[in-house]
């Protein structure tokens, strides 16, 4: 009797930890933020589980030559099929974007930890933004 218990408790702190495991590597959200940019693509690619996933181009980081102007890419998947249509027609349009951070990406989620939950403002330079919350 007590060999069963012992694997009972046994099993059931495996499936707990596991069970914990799981949920902080995949459902967690790490951070969150907003990100300026102009879309540089947005597409829907998969073989089993089609998401969305986009690139962001922010400027005007100092690069490590004098003078000179570095890009940084934010790349980042969208689940939001209204946000997606809404990406889709605003390529090369400067935005900001805001998103949640994961510890690890999921297959149905998309390719990148960073999902794209809702476009804050869009505009077509960097003078007239538009609101679109």
């Amino acid at each position: 009797m007590r060999h069963k218990k012992a694997i009972f408790i046994t099993v059931a702190i495996l499936l707990a930890a596991f069970a914990i495991f799981f949920y902080i590597r995949f459902y967690f959200v790490f951070g969150e933020g907003v990100k300026a940019g102009e879309l540089n693509y947005f597409v829907r690619k998969g073989y089993i589980f089609k998401t969305y996933e986009g690139n962001l181009i922010q400027t005007g980081f100092k690069g490590k030559a004098a003078g000179t102007i570095q890009s940084i890419e934010f790349r980042f998947s969208v689940t939001d099929k209204e946000v997606a249509d809404s990406l889709f027609k605003l390529s090369g349009r400067n935005m900001e974007l805001h998103y949640k951070e994961y510890l690890a990406p999921l297959p149905w989620r998309g390719m990148s930890v960073n999902i794209v939950d809702k476009i804050i403002s869009v505009s077509s330079d960097t003078n007239s933004p538009e609101i679109i919350e």
